[in-house]
C-alpha cells in the first residue's frame, strides 16, 4: 500500500514511524514532513491545506490511502474534497468529514453535541456581538476563575482563564472584537473545572471503535505547570489515576455516547477522536474534543500500540473495525519536548541540532526540524520529542532526560519535572 501522510510535526513523525513497521506498507509519503520523517519515507514539499497540490501528489504517487495528521485540513474539508473528486474518491481518508470535524472546528458545535447526547461537560454559554449583554450577565452568575474560549481554531491560543470578573468582561469584548480573528467572532464562556486532566484516544469507523492508550500531557512552559500555554512540553502513558473503574465511566458515559452520537447526527466519521478529559471528584467530564491525535501525546500513545496501525486504518476505511482488537504494551512511555529558547513567544529557527546519533534506548521524534545540506536544523518552537519505554514512569523518564541532555542545539530548553503530579 502507498500511503500519503499529511503534516510536519512530532505527531506525524510518530505515526510515520508506526506505519513504517507495517508489512502492508509499500511506500510512505509525508507532506511536508520533517528531517525525522525523511528517514522513513519520501517528504513532499506541499502545504497540507492546498488540496489541489495534495491531489496532484496523490495521483502522481499512486496513493492508496490518505492519513491526515493535523486538524486544519480536516476542518477545511479534505475528506469531502477526496470523496467528491472522481479521480480521488476511491482513495480512503483517515480523518472525519468536514461536518464531523466541527467537533474541533467549533467549540459551540461540540458543546451542543455534548448537551444533545448527555455527555458530561462544564456549564457554558455561547456569546456573539449580538447577545453580548447576555454573556456579561452569565459571567455575573459564575464563580472565578472565568474561562473564555474562541469558538474556532486559534492555533491552541484561543483559551483565556481569568481570575477577575471585570477583566473577564473586558476580555470577552476584546475577543469578540477580533482578538483571535474570525475564530473569536463567537466565544464560549465556560464553567471552570478544578481537577486533573488526561486524554483518551479512539479510532472509529463511524459505528465501531477501538480505544487507544490514554495519556497525560503538560501544556505550560514552566516547571510546576506555570507560565504560558504551549503545544505541549511532555507526556506520559499510562496515566496512574485512569484505572479500570475510572475508564469504565469514561467508556459508558463518554466514548459510547460520542460514537453513537456521531451516527445519530449523521456525521460521517472515519478517524481519530481525541477526548480531553478532566477528573473532578473521581468523575470524568469532557473539556474538549479534537478530531486527530494529540501532540505530544502521540509520541507516548503510538509506541504503546503493538497492533499493526495500517491494518487498523484499513479496517477503519472498510467499516470493519468491529472485527479488530488492539494490543497494548504494558510498559510506560514518556516523552520530553525540547523547545527553542523564547518559545512559546519569539524564538529563532535554523539552529543546528547535534548528537542525534547519541540517542540510545529511546526515540527522538522530530517536531520542528528540517534537513539542509545534510544537517538537521530547528524549524519550529517545539523541536524534538524524546520518548522512551520503562517498567515505570521513573525509569522511562530517566531515559527521556538522558537523551534530552545528550542532544543539543543553541538556546534549547526542556522542562525537568514532567510527571511531577503523578505517583
Amino acid at each position: 500500500m502507498n500511503v500519503l501522510l499529511l503534516g510536519s510535526g512530532g505527531r506525524e513523525h510518530t505515526i510515520a514511524w508506526k506505519l513504517s513497521q507495517s508489512p502492508k506498507l509499500t511506500k510512505l509519503f509525508i507532506a511536508p514532513g520533517n528531517a525525522g520523517t525523511d528517514a522513513l519515507g519520501t517528504n513532499i514539499e506541499i502545504n497540507p491545506n492546498d488540496f489541489e497540490a495534495v491531489k496532484k501528489a496523490a495521483i502522481e504517487n499512486k496513493i492508496d490511502m490518505l492519513v491526515v495528521g493535523p486538524e486544519e485540513p480536516l476542518v477545511r474539508g479534505v475528506s469531502d474534497f477526496f470523496a467528491n473528486d472522481s479521480e480521488l474518491s476511491s482513495i480512503p481518508v483517515i480523518g472525519p468529514s468536514k461536518a464531523g470535524a466541527q467537533l474541533e472546528g467549533s467549540k459551540d458545535f461540540s458543546k451542543e453535541f455534548m448537551e444533545r447526547h448527555n455527555i458530561p461537560t462544564a456549564k457554558y454559554k455561547t456569546v456573539t456581538a449580538e447577545n453580548l449583554e447576555e454573556g456579561l450577565s452569565f459571567l455575573d452568575t459564575m464563580k472565578a476563575p472565568y474561562v473564555l474560549k474562541a469558538d474556532g481554531l486559534a492555533a491552541g491560543k484561543g483559551v483565556l482563564i481569568i481570575s477577575d470578573l471585570d477583566q473577564a468582561k473586558a476580555d470577552l469584548k476584546t475577543m469578540l472584537d477580533g482578538q483571535f480573528g474570525d475564530a473569536s467572532k463567537k466565544v464560549v464562556i465556560e464553567e471552570f473545572l478544578d481537577g486533573i486532566e488526561c486524554s483518551v484516544f479512539v479510532l472509529t469507523d463511524g459505528l465501531s471503535y477501538v480505544v487507544l492508550p490514554e495519556a497525560k500531557d503538560y501544556k505550560r512552559i514552566g516547571e510546576g505547570d506555570t507560565g504560558l500555554n504551549t503545544g505541549g512540553m511532555g507526556a506520559i502513558s499510562p496515566v496512574p489515576f485512569a484505572d479500570e473503574v475510572f475508564m469504565k465511566k469514561v467508556h459508558d458515559r463518554i466514548i459510547e455516547p460520542t460514537v453513537n452520537g456521531l451516527a445519530k447526527d449523521n456525521l460521517p466519521y472515519k478517524g481519530f477522536i481525541f477526548i480531553g478529559l478532566i477528573k473532578v471528584d473521581n468523575e470524568p467530564l469532557v473539556i474538549e474534543y479534537n478530531v486527530r491525535m494529540g501532540d505530544p501525546e502521540t509520541e507516548v500513545v503510538m509506541p504503546r500500540v503493538k497492533s499493526d496501525l495500517l491494518d487498523l486504518f484499513e479496517a477503519t476505511a472498510a467499516g470493519t473495525l468491529n472485527e479488530k482488537s488492539i494490543e497494548v504494551d504494558e510498559q510506560t512511555v514518556t516523552t520530553v519536548m525540547m523547545v527553542a529558547g523564547g518559545y512559546p513567544e519569539a524564538y529563532e529557527k535554523g539552529k543546528e541540532i547535534t548528537n542525534l546519533d547519541q540517542v540510545a534506548d529511546g526515540m527522538a521524534f522530530h517536531a520542528g526540524t528540517k534537513l539542509v545540506d545534510g544537517k538537521v536544523l530547528s524549524n519550529g518552537g517545539r523541536v524534538i520529542a524524546m520518548s522512551a519505554y520503562g517498567a515505570n514512569m521513573q525509569e522511562a523518564l530517566a531515559k527521556s532526560y538522558k537523551n534530552a541532555n545528550a542532544v543539543s542545539f543553541e538556546d534549547h530548553y526542556f522542562r525537568t519535572d514532567i510527571g511531577f503530579d503523578l505517583k
